[in-house]
């Protein structure tokens, strides 16, 4: 019996980035395709089968414990985008200051769903949500070099906004315009959280 239950929901890639692994900040390069190996995104500062602990898990590791890694990306939804955006008084965000591998437009209430959910590429590609990201300082600086007076806003305007973590299931090609199929754990929520 399949552990993972197809939703009705399905998104479509708007924007694929690469954080360049000599960059100085998080901003992206934008491409219109990305090959998703087991590693993540070839070049991307994040792509890797294991990786360093940082602060988000302090509370299981000293900081540089080489651990597996579940955080080779990080996804955004263009619609909670555009609710950060305009909180922050701007137009629109650009998702290469978020320093972020895609966004997607289609499901609601994105930086919610539930870990381990996959999300699936009819070329087989599958990748597996690992938890919410959360907002943090970086995005802002970035934000602040092209939009003086609005990179402090991030941070909280982002928040329980900032789209999820997530690695690689099943290795293939990722292309803007591409449609994601959403599939969830079939279990009940824990209750005692």
């Amino acid at each position: 019996m399949p552990t993972m239950k197809e939703t009705e929901f399905t998104a479509t890639i708007t924007w694929l980035g690469v954080v360049p692994k000599l960059a100085k900040g998080i901003r992206a390069e934008p491409r219109s395709e990305a090959f998703a190996s087991y590693a993540g995104f070839e070049d991307d500062v994040h792509a890797g089968l294991t990786r360093a602990s940082c602060v988000r898990v302090t509370n299981l590791y000293p900081k540089g414990t080489e651990i597996r890694n579940v955080r080779q990306l990080s996804i955004l939804s263009a619609e909670e985008m555009a609710l950060i955006a305009a909180d922050m008084g701007m137009e629109a965000l650009d998702p290469v200051h978020l320093g972020t591998s895609m966004v997607i437009k289609g499901i609601p209430d994105f930086t919610h769903v539930p870990p381990n959910a996959r999300l699936q590429a009819a070329s087989g590609a599958t990748i597996t949500i690992d938890t919410e990201n959360r907002p943090c300082v970086l995005p802002g600086r970035e934000i602040e070099q092209d939009s003086p007076g609005h990179g402090p806003k991030f941070k909280s305007a982002a928040e329980n906004r900032r789209g999820v973590t997530a690695w690689i299931e099943r290795e293939g090609l990722l292309r803007v315009g591409d449609t994601l199929r959403l599939f969830i754990p079939d279990q009940p929520a824990w209750q005692h959280g």
